[in-house]
């Protein structure tokens, strides 16, 4: 064992394989809390050589972080490969720098300074890769635990970064604690470091099983139904007329409806015929729907919608607007759409896009190079437009319910946002069809349960394809249905109007570790400047 910690190719490759057997739902996430340690060996090892291995260093952590992007998101090729390939490449480039920066300040400082150098440029990283055009939070560290919400109840405080946190510093200390040792054989190892890494991971999860088993599910009931239409995307969904589409669903829900029914949710661009929004406010497909809600008094429809408006005045026009013609430009909307029985149609616009799908980045600098390369999945080859604001539903009777859709659910903050605005629980309509039966829609589901914790919110779930379900206060998946079945759900919602921590104030750790950071490098350019002289 001890001659294989000296190996840094072979512990960069562990070290990808354990951050990836940790991911949820195949794995097991206390993986991840040794999942550097090799790796940070290995740059030990390297920068212990005193010769300049930068290159060494980082083709180190490359094939680490390559080796754990593939395995957890391979699933991505379904959906489009070049889409796959960007994703892995991009992102294991981007986590091999934070690495080599690691390696550039643990020459320069201590390593107590240079491992708090690293975890907060990580949490900072995965706080800006919440943010900017190219965001991609899938593997930030905290959602690693989504499939056991017993573990992580705490999240109501500190959100998913107190995850990513957690599994930071525990493979920053033992990493320093098996630095300390004279040898690194097995014995010496699991009776010195093993013990203090087991009480490390151990005692945040007896603190959240107390918080699970003293936490009571509060509020009200509402009975909902979500719809699980189980359609194609790629040869039916998009070429069947909206009429149709509405028909079925509401043949759907028939099958399980009661008087007591208040909400039925149905998946993101379920309605996906691509017609203008004002030919769909005078369809035959809405008035179908407000004859059904006249004969169901008491429920309402959450429904998807793909959609799009013309805009002829340029004052109108956005970042975000496609021009179709010289003097015609038109916005499309991947949009969530509310009825009821009053005489407004509530609607929402999904703001968090799926990168070069409904959002070319950086787009009033790449398209005019570029041109239109968005990626084609069945729907429109355009940028989506986007709103500012975290748009609740209100219902007849003043209950509150926030629309969230698809990729918005991977987004802590984002989702406080709903709450803020006073949403009583969380409707999340997703299509996660482009991904067949792999991990990537298991995955998404357990990323729900994060969004129940951290807003103390049940959430009624609409997937096109599955997986749908029912998720409780405490993240516990209550009711699903199984992937690939056409299938309607009944379930009750509980309402809650309280406020918790991480709602009232964020990724604050985040931020915490945004100032460290540069503090960080306030210092180390000090100190630089200093050996200089």
């Amino acid at each position: 064992m001890a001659n294989a910690f000296k190996k840094p190719l072979f512990l960069a490759v562990l070290s990808g394989l354990l951050l990836a057997l940790g991911w949820p739902t195949y794995g097991c996430p206390l993986l991840l809390f040794v999942g550097f340690i090799p790796l940070l060996l290995a740059e030990k090892h390297w920068r212990e050589q005193r010769k300049k291995a930068k290159l060494k260093v980082w083709a180190n952590a490359y094939l680490t972080f390559l080796i754990f992007n593939f395995i957890t998101t391979w699933w991505l090729f379904y959906a489009s490969a070049f889409g796959m390939l960007f994703a892995v490449l991009v992102n294991s480039l981007l986590m091999s720098l934070l690495f080599l920066a690691y390696h550039m300040v643990a020459k320069r400082t201590s390593a107590a300074i240079s491992l708090v150098f690293l975890v907060s440029l990580w949490l900072s990283f995965e706080k800006f890769h919440l943010n900017w055009d190219f965001s991609w939070p899938w593997l930030n560290l905290g959602n690693g635990l989504a499939d056991y919400p017993k573990w992580i109840q705490w999240y109501e405080y500190s959100g998913a970064f107190g995850g990513s946190l957690w599994i930071l510093i525990v493979n920053a200390l033992g990493f320093l604690w098996l630095s300390k040792l004279p040898n690194l054989r097995f014995g010496t190892v699991f009776k010195t470091v093993f013990p203090r890494i087991v009480v490390l991971v151990a005692f945040p999860i007896v603190m959240s099983l107390w918080i699970y088993n003293t936490y009571e599910i509060k509020g009200r009931t509402k009975e909902v139904i979500v719809l699980q239409p189980n359609v194609d995307p790629y040869t039916e969904k998009y070429d069947t007329p909206n009429v149709e589409i509405t028909k079925g669903l509401l043949e759907q829900t028939d099958a399980i409806i009661t008087p007591n029914t208040e909400f039925v949710i149905a998946p993101e661009t379920v309605l996906a015929e691509n017609a203008p929004f004002d030919e769909f406010y005078f369809s035959p497909g809405r008035y179908m729907m407000l004859d059904y809600l006249k004969k169901h008094p008491k429920a309402q429809l959450l429904w998807g919608i793909d959609t799009y408006h013309f805009i002829l005045d340029p004052k109108d026009v956005a970042v975000s607007s496609n021009q179709y013609r010289p003097g015609v430009w038109v916005d499309f909307y991947n949009a969530a759409l509310f009825l009821n029985h009053q005489p407004e149609l509530q609607k929402y616009y999904k703001s968090k896009l799926v990168v070069g799908i409904e959002n070319l980045p950086y787009k009033s600098i790449l398209e005019p190079l570029l041109g239109n390369v968005m990626l084609d999945l069945g729907g429109t080859i355009s940028t989506k437009t986007v709103q500012t604001e975290r748009s609740v539903f209100t219902a007849d009777d003043g209950t509150k319910v926030a629309p969230i859709i698809c990729y918005e659910s991977v987004y802590g903050e984002y989702v406080t946002g709903y709450v803020r605005n006073k949403a009583d629980f969380l409707a999340i309509i997703t299509n996660d069809a482009w991904w067949n039966e792999t991990q990537g829609h298991k995955q998404h589901l357990t990323f729900a349960s994060l969004r129940a914790i951290e807003t103390r919110r049940d959430i009624a779930r609409s997937a096109n394809t599955g997986i749908s379900a029912f998720i409780d206060q405490k993240g516990e998946v209550v009711s699903r249905t199984k992937y690939d079945e056409k299938t309607a759900l009944m379930g009750t919602v509980h309402l809650n109007s309280s406020l918790t921590f991480y709602v009232r104030h964020g990724d604050f750790i985040a931020r915490i570790a945004a100032a460290v950071l540069g503090l960080l490098c306030l210092y180390i350019l000090l100190l630089k400047r200093k050996i200089a002289y």
